[in-house]
């Protein structure tokens, strides 16, 4: 069952053009359950999430919080989970309602090679893939450690892919800076062309000295990446070495770039031996320091869901020793959530909506991201109050001005399906029942005897 964390409280709506006051208070809502070591959360472009857990497999997450019995794919026999290895990373691509086309990032269980593959969704049944694979590359890993993982597709339609520097304590063969090695980089290529891929023209290196299917330089660990899916910007975090963790942000077009690593940990010099000028490469946006707690940093997404406006055009992105979410804005601002004691953020997803997730290796709890900020908004007019909120079996709507009842109340679940509709007579206070609900968010639609539409969302806690 899902599981809130939110303040109860008295809220105040208005006619619809309403604004929200107030700064936004990160919560979590309890989304699904009983998943081992998620690394991954993405979607395929329909309602549907898929996690993929670090052991090799890969389930389906309903809307609703239920888990398909049958994994979509199971990889475990292919790699090795532990440490930092096994399965890291899944997308889907572009065209996958026509093509059925998805890719994985693991570490080969005989040698820890990083493999990227591609699969294909069955014919015959959307919640099963084809266990035959097309490998398109094979990256040998000089250590355990330092892997990447992830791999998303770009704005441009190319598959990019974060690589670690290989591991060992600071790139001892500086991986990073060498542009023959494809360790310590973002790569980016081309899976609708070439044999087994093709090179996107603007890859800094093609048809020149380095390694053709190289992005950008200079990467430590990339734990995770995303792409802001409104302007395209590449986020990119990267995991520190003893001091510093750091948030990159990028334009989705700046091919090239240096991030850094190992002349640099931060903003802080590491190790500046035969290095370029600081100025000639990117500097984070955001560096965390490990006197604050922070030991290894998840990168995340921009939010661009519809649901809650104080998150809009913020990034999110936590750390594995600190157990709270951080939220960026555009001048690198960053604002810490409360602690969620017992869990150990490792990964983020984004749903087809924009709507942000989290998943925690320790518990196996894939949380969604709300404003728990519950607002209160001030009107000029005419008020309606809703109380409880949240309700636990009943809500109660009731006027503050005579002579404006409510008609007519519809209730919404969070996907947007109608779950309530009745008339109301012109009744100073209206209930409304509960008690069958699903603990979680709703959307409330009043209309007035003035012809006027209130709406507001309502949190339904059934479980205190």
């Amino acid at each position: 069952m899902r599981t809130v964390f939110l303040l109860i409280a008295l809220v105040f709506i208005q006619c619809t053009q309403h604004s929200q006051t107030g700064p936004a208070v990160i919560g979590l809502q309890s989304f699904g359950t009983g998943f081992s070591s998620p690394v991954e959360i993405t979607h395929c472009g329909d309602s549907r999430l898929f996690v993929a857990e670090q052991d090799g497999l890969i389930k389906i997450l309903n809307p609703n919080g239920t888990t398909n019995p049958t994994p979509f794919l199971n990889l475990s026999s292919l790699t090795n989970a532990s440490g930092e290895q096994g399965l890291l990373g899944l997308a889907f691509h572009p065209n996958y309602a026509s093509n059925g086309y998805f890719y994985v990032n693991y570490t080969r269980v005989s040698d820890g090679a990083t493999i990227i593959a591609r699969y294909s969704v069955s014919s015959g049944n959307p919640n099963v893939a084809n266990p035959t694979a097309t490998i398109l590359l094979t990256i040998p890993q000089p250590y355990s450690n330092h892997n990447g993982g992830s791999l998303k597709f770009g704005p441009d339609g190319y598959l990019y892919i974060g690589m670690g520097d290989g591991g060992g304590a600071g790139d001892p063969e500086n991986r990073a800076q060498n542009i023959n090695e494809l360790l310590g980089k973002m790569l980016r290529i081309d899976v609708n062309s070439g044999s087994p891929y093709g090179i996107p023209p603007g890859n800094p290196y093609a048809g020149a000295a380095g390694a053709d299917e190289i992005w950008a330089i200079g990467l430590r660990n990339p734990w995770k990446f995303s792409f802001d899916r409104q302007n395209g910007d590449l986020w990119i975090a990267d995991v520190g070495q003893n001091q510093y963790e750091e948030v990159n942000r990028a334009g989705g077009t700046q091919a090239g770039l240096n991030y850094g690593w190992r002349c640099y940990e931060g903003n802080t010099a590491y190790n500046s031996s035969g290095c370029p000028t600081q100025s000639s490469m990117k500097m984070p946006l955001v560096v965390t320091n490990h006197t604050s707690g922070a030991c290894s940093i998840t990168g995340g997404y921009v939010y661009r869901g519809p649901s809650y406006p104080n998150f809009q055009g913020k990034y999110f992105f936590s750390d594995y020793c600190l157990a709270k979410i951080g939220m960026v804005d555009s001048s690198g601002n960053v604002t810490f959530s409360q602690t969620f004691s017992g869990n150990r953020f490792v990964t983020f997803g984004e749903d087809m909506n924009g709507e942000l997730y989290a998943g925690s290796i320790n518990n196996g709890v894939i949380y969604k991201l709300i404003d728990s900020s519950l607002s209160v908004v001030k009107s000029t007019k005419k008020k309606i109050k809703i109380y409880p909120n949240p309700s636990k079996s009943e809500f109660f709507i009731q006027t503050d001005d005579e002579g404006v009842f409510a008609t007519a109340i519809t209730l919404f679940d969070s996907m947007g399906k109608k779950m309530l509709s009745k008339k109301t007579e012109n009744e100073p206070i209206n209930s409304v029942n509960t008690g069958n609900f699903a603990s979680g968010w709703y959307l409330l639609e009043i209309k007035s005897n003035l012809g006027q539409i209130y709406t507001q969302k309502i949190m339904v806690s059934n479980k205190f």
